[in-house]
């Protein structure tokens, strides 16, 4: 045992040094004895594999307070749970329990879900972690302040996990709430009035053929493209803009008119992931990808609307095929037909769901937040 320094950020009431131990010496670690077939739909107890689902079981092998965490496959590192209930785990999960009476449990979950998967790669040949060995747990060194301050931290994080979990049901019930409003608003259940309290008049069923053209976009050799902006260059838009996570941008020069868009206009992936919508971006688009454009008649927003519906969706890849690579061609997006309100209730419609469309932006951007602050005090409660 040693002592260390303190914290950055610190409780008022609590001083003195902080001291370092082994998780294998103020724990006990073990592994299941289970495998994913066990599993049980509709199982009494839960179920705990190597990933974030947690699956159903009939039996239970633990009953307490633990810490679990993946010992292979893709949740290496990145796979956590604290629980203090009965539930059973896989042969490949480790299950930390039976903390020493200094010790509170949550506190050591917060900091071995923060920092263990550093420790993990730095003790692995590879950038990455196919596997975790005991002693990669059980002689992981923990910085600890005397239990009430470790309950005073665990008990804030806590805090602000159960917002973030709390803000995350409402946007969940937001989604699911304009999913639901989405079809009955397309399958006229619900109607609109105008300004003198008059229902519009009737729907028309519009071929996509006779009040849209599809420009395709242009395949640039990879010789052409630059990874950085350069004088008279535009943005080159590419399935990989549309990956999460996605920093690689690349910038072409002297495109055709034809393959140049705006943030007003809408562009669709005809192959790869099929369907997908996109607005609001400058640049030149590739092969991959149709850009729409739509006549006077149409209301924007709501022809993004209709065209991200599920009905919609399940049509697009219906006429793009079942091989392995769905393709939508030029003929076959005409033959999609859209059932069209008159644009003054277009436009009411796509007004009522951008303002959902905002409550879940502005509930998101909430999550984000508290996300960021959680990880601005883990780099500054621990040691």
């Amino acid at each position: 045992m040693s002592e260390v320094n303190v914290p950055k950020l610190r409780f008022r009431e609590f001083e003195g040094e902080w001291v370092e131990k082994e998780l294998g010496k103020i724990s006990k670690i073990k592994t299941g004895n289970k495998d994913t077939q066990d599993k049980m739909e509709n199982g009494k107890y839960p179920f705990f594999v190597r990933s974030n689902t947690i699956e159903r079981i009939n039996t239970y092998s633990f009953d307490g307070e633990a810490i679990l965490t993946a010992g292979d496959g893709v949740g290496v590192g990145k796979v956590f749970h604290y629980l203090n209930t009965k539930f059973d785990y896989h042969q490949r999960v480790y299950n930390i329990h039976n903390f020493d009476e200094n010790i509170f449990g949550k506190y050591i979950y917060y900091y071995f879900a923060d920092r263990f998967y550093r420790r993990v790669i730095k003790l692995s040949a590879k950038n990455s972690v196919d596997s975790v060995r005991m002693d990669m747990i059980s002689k992981m060194i923990i910085p600890l302040p005397q239990k009430p301050e470790q309950q005073k931290i665990a008990n804030f994080l806590t805090s602000i996990d159960q917002k973030i979990e709390q803000l995350t049901k409402k946007e969940n019930l937001l989604v699911a709430y304009k999913k639901g409003v989405m079809q009955k608003i397309f399958s006229q259940e619900i109607r609109f009035r105008d300004e003198n309290g008059e229902v519009y008049g009737d729907w028309k069923i519009t071929k996509l053929s006779e009040i849209t053209k599809i420009n395709q976009g242009l395949q640039i050799p990879i010789s052409e493209r630059h990874l950085e902006k350069v004088s008279d260059s535009f943005f080159y838009i590419t399935n990989e803009f549309l990956r999460k996570n996605s920093d690689k941008k690349y910038f072409i020069k002297n495109p055709p008119l034809s393959v140049i868009c705006t943030k007003d206009d809408i562009l669709m992936t005809r192959t790869g992931n099929t369907g997908q919508v996109v607005t609001g971006v400058d640049g030149a688009f590739h092969n991959n990808f149709f850009k729409i454009k739509y006549d006077k008649s149409i209301n924007k927003d709501f022809f993004v609307y209709f065209l991200r519906l599920k009905e919609t969706q399940n049509m697009i890849l219906r006429l793009a095929g079942t091989s392995t690579i769905p393709d939508l061609n030029h003929g076959d997006f005409y033959k999609l037909k859209i059932n069209l309100p008159s644009k003054a209730e277009q436009t009411k419609i796509a007004n009522f769901l951008s303002s959902i469309d905002k409550k879940i932006e502005q509930v998101n951007r909430q999550i984000e937040e508290s996300k960021g602050f959680k990880k601005g005090l883990l780099q500054q409660m621990f040691v």
